[in-house]
């Protein structure tokens, strides 16, 4: 009997892929959102977009949505970014090359100003509107729309499968979620059928919430207990029949979501496509603290060890980390790290990391470096990249090329639950050194 991988979950190998009209995933361009300013996610975006905020210690957000597209055959793809977007289109030329031979490809579409227009993009829906003619050039008949915030694993051609089968002319994926969540999104109630015929947004209403509830018949089919309380929430992953995007954007509203969506249902037939995989919404700074964290479980839910559909990203031919001696339990160390005599538990630590003897590392998140100390030395006055001797850090996420000197304590022990301060911040209760950061010696953070 084979054994099965332990850090890998049953629920993340992909399921059989259903058979499509030939040509659908050639008909099918992948627009990804990749323009927002990120707020919820500050400081971690203070210098980047959200699609480029490191992930599991060497990946960027953008790789989940763009790996999805490629593991599921869809190979035209484009990428909407404005806010910060410079190491985002760094990042997305460098790691996705297709050959002179193929006709795929993955493009940035940056806000501009044309004659049509001058304004930034003022939502979802107005980013699509204000690139139509782009999306318009070649005959795809379907257009898949795609938040860059979000860690899932899902293959779009059961999407495809259905919205093809119902006869649907657009297709929403939505999660079921418990009552606790359903103030954080955007509630969909549909029948047997999938057909949508509600929404609400951000519900609190108890009478209302007792409307939206999956249906008895919805959750058998589904393959969930019939007296579970469960909702269907908003994914952000919305598919388009052709005429039906360019019928639907005909007008000044921003948002899929909130306008463009509740607007079709009462004359387009709209559907759910219900996902029961792991999905997070990681938006927020405590949000991407514990979808790290969680990949360091001995069985995470979300789990980057799944072969068979791969997540991709920039191939930089690092060295294998150097372990000069260390305590590790439940840590997650990236490609070309020097870790000395460090104790280091639940943990992930990012791509040139240096750690030097006497360290220990709790709960946190150590994004590592861009580049080594030898290639870009400081000045003499300050501390090398990486963290010192003798510090602890404990729940903190370090971003890039922060410099840590020695005998430095970093928590958030006895703090307010958001703090802004000269060279660190604290968010949801989780201390942020943002990237360039220099500690002093000493410091107890």
């Amino acid at each position: 009997m084979q054994t099965q991988n332990p850090a890998v979950r049953d629920s993340v190998s992909p399921m059989s892929t259903p058979a499509l009209p030939p040509g659908t995933t050639q008909r099918t361009l992948a627009i990804i959102m990749g323009g927002g300013a990120g707020t919820r996610l500050f400081p971690l975006t203070k210098d980047r977009a959200k699609p480029a905020v490191p992930l599991g210690g060497k990946y960027r957000i953008v790789d989940i949505p763009i790996s999805n597209c490629l593991n599921s055959g869809l190979r035209s793809i484009y990428v909407l970014t404005q806010f910060n977007s410079m190491s985002l289109h760094r990042h997305i030329q460098a790691s996705y090359k297709f050959d002179n031979f193929s006709r795929s490809f993955i493009d940035i579409l940056a806000a501009q100003q044309t004659p049509e227009g001058s304004q930034w993009y003022q939502g979802t829906a107005d980013a699509v509107r204000q690139n139509m003619r782009y999306f318009l050039e070649r005959p795809f008949d379907y257009y898949l729309i795609l938040s860059g915030d979000q860690l899932y694993r899902m293959d779009f051609r059961t999407l495809l499968h259905q919205h093809i089968q119902t006869g649907a002319d657009i297709t929403l994926a939505t999660k079921p979620i418990h009552r606790h969540q359903v103030a954080e999104f955007g509630i969909m109630q549909s029948g047997v059928d999938r057909r949508i015929v509600r929404f609400v947004e951000k519900p609190k209403d108890d009478a209302i919430l007792q409307e939206l509830k999956m249906s008895r018949e919805l959750l058998r089919a589904v393959g969930s207990k019939e007296d579970e309380e469960l909702f269907q929430a908003s994914m952000g992953i919305y598919l388009f029949n052709r005429d039906v995007l360019v019928k639907c954007l005909d007008n000044d509203l921003f948002d899929f979501g909130k306008d463009i969506i509740p607007h079709s249902i009462k004359d387009q037939q709209v559907n759910a496509f219900i996902f029961q995989g792991y999905w997070e919404d990681i938006g927020t700074v405590r949000a991407f603290y514990e979808a790290n964290l969680d990949l360091t479980d001995l069985v995470p839910e979300y789990s980057f060890f799944g072969t068979e559909a791969p997540i991709y990203t920039h191939p930089r031919f690092l060295p294998g980390s150097k372990v000069n001696g260390a305590a590790l339990r439940q840590a997650i160390i990236s490609d070309g790290c020097i870790i000395s005599d460090a104790h280091i538990e639940r943990s992930v630590i990012g791509i040139r990391s240096i750690i030097q003897s006497g360290a220990t590392i709790r709960n946190s998140v150590i994004m590592g470096a861009d580049y080594f100390e030898q290639d870009r030395p400081g000045a003499a006055d300050v501390p090398p990249i990486g963290v010192g001797r003798n510090c602890v850090v404990d729940r903190a996420i370090i971003d890039k090329n922060a410099r840590i000197a020695d005998g430095v304590v970093i928590t958030p022990e006895g703090k307010a639950a958001n703090l802004d301060a000269d060279n660190y911040f604290i968010r949801d209760g989780i201390v942020v050194v943002p990237k360039n950061a220099v500690i002093p010696a000493g410091v107890w953070i």
